[in-house]
């Protein structure tokens, strides 16, 4: 009796993940549209986080950056006050920046202020891609903006509401993690998924 095995094959993902944690996120995460009013705030954070650091940082410290900010409640970060800001600046589980960690409490009064408006963040930030994601055709890493009009606008819009850590390449960035734009290579398994 013989068993037949199954040929080889090989997954062929964009080359930017390249260890467990970023395969992951990139196989699971990257580029699928989000419309979960908690998980677009999450990455509005995380990004704003990430300036001047690696995504790859942002993702080993994701989960201590949930539980210091009540799972990105923008309810209740929006209230924290010195006490609690001096406690987020002794945790070694998220970047200690105090500009960047005012920055998420500054982002939960801006982002709270919009979902009244609006009814959603989700129904205010879509606007920014007509409502539905953008399809890129990209054959190679190079290809890939790091700003576009679309994350021009956006960046301007946040600012004049009163965000901060918004500039257009983490617009760009934001828009990419949550499927506004669909960045993965064409040679991508997920390329088609998304």
């Amino acid at each position: 009796m013989t068993s037949k095995s199954k040929p080889f094959v090989e997954i062929v993902r964009c080359s930017w993940a390249r260890n467990e944690l970023s395969i992951r996120y990139h196989d699971s995460e990257w580029g699928v549209p989000q419309h979960d009013d908690r998980v677009l705030f999450e990455f509005l954070v995380l990004e704003g986080a990430q300036a001047g650091l690696s995504w790859e940082t942002i993702l080993r410290k994701r989960e201590n950056y949930r539980s210091a900010l009540d799972n990105f409640d923008p309810a209740k970060i929006a209230k924290y006050k010195q006490g609690k800001l001096d406690v987020l600046m002794g945790n070694q589980g998220i970047v200690r920046n105090r500009l960047k960690i005012l920055s998420a409490v500054k982002n939960a009064k801006a982002f709270l202020a919009i979902q009244k408006e609006f009814g959603s963040f989700e129904e205010y930030i879509w606007q920014f891609v007509g409502g539905k994601p953008r399809v890129n055709r990209l054959r190679a890493l190079s290809q890939i903006a790091s700003r576009t009009t679309e994350s021009d606008a956006m960046s301007k819009e946040l600012k004049k509401r009163g965000f901060t850590f918004v500039g257009s390449t983490i617009c760009y960035a934001f828009m990419q993690a949550v499927g506004m734009v669909n960045d993965h290579l064409m040679t991508c398994f997920r390329y088609r998924q998304v």
